[in-house]
């Protein structure tokens, strides 16, 4: 990746965001850590030079414990970007939370396991602060632009990370439920705290696909399946997009 290949605001997200991005080039890039999911998309939106990557890959071929988060965010760097925002599909853990709504989280809890998640391993160490894992502006801009779209946005919320690929338990889904978080994912962590690492402000939202399996004050709720929450993915990616296109020129401002 060459120098003068600069960018001003980094996503994250599904493959769909591309097409609202004009003179779209991709770029390899070549980190310390390998190879990030996909080639680096760079394109503007009106005067902001976004770079983007899909952290699944352009196929989805990726799963999520697969992802070579460390390559995804030092690329982000490579390109200069001075903030990301990430969209991401999470499954709710409150009745008062429904599918198709979105939530600013501003809190997560790591249940992964495995994953690769400092680039400090030595001999070079930071103990990074990660009590607040999301920039606040960020997740003010994004709570604003959401609903100046008319989109039902979540101001705040806890997500539990889990390994995946496999989703939830019942049993597993309602003790997450009991200790009062909101939503379920298995991408934030360590995207979240490797952005933190290389001090670039981070934020994130959730699309919610589905009431996890065994929420309480839900009736019936079937087992969550990838078939069901890629359709409500899809049903929203205009959504997504219109979101993040409303938010992108106010994080690029001074």
């Amino acid at each position: 990746m060459t120098a003068d290949v600069q960018a001003d605001v980094g996503v994250f997200g599904g493959s769909g965001f591309y097409a609202f991005l004009d003179d779209v080039t991709e770029v390899e890039a070549s980190t310390p850590f390998g190879a990030p999911s996909a080639r680096v998309a760079l394109g503007r939106l009106g005067e902001v030079r976004v770079a983007f990557l899909p952290r699944h890959g352009r196929r989805h071929q990726t799963p999520p414990h697969k992802v070579n988060y460390r390559a995804n965010v030092w690329a982000m760097k490579e390109v200069g970007v001075g903030a990301i925002v990430a969209s991401f599909a999470a499954g709710s853990l409150r009745p008062d939370i429904h599918p198709g709504e979105f939530v600013v989280i501003d809190q997560l809890v790591d249940r992964t396991w495995g994953r690769p998640d400092t680039f400090f391993d030595g001999p070079e160490v930071r103990h990074v602060t990660f009590a607040d894992p999301y920039d606040e502006r960020l997740r003010r801009v994004l709570i604003e632009a959401g609903r100046a779209q008319g989109i039902t946005v979540h101001d705040g919320g806890t997500v539990v990370v889990i390994p995946g690929p496999r989703f939830a338990t019942r049993a597993e889904s309602r003790w997450y439920q009991a200790q009062g978080w909101e939503v379920i994912s298995m991408t934030q962590y360590p995207e979240a705290v490797l952005s933190k690492e290389l001090d670039i402000p981070y934020a994130a939202v959730a699309l919610i696909t589905d009431y996890d399996t065994g929420v309480d004050g839900i009736e019936e709720i079937e087992a969550v399946t990838m078939e069901a929450v890629f359709e409500v993915i899809a049903q929203n990616v205009d959504t997504v997009r219109r979101l993040l296109v409303t938010a992108i020129p106010r994080i690029a401002a001074p």
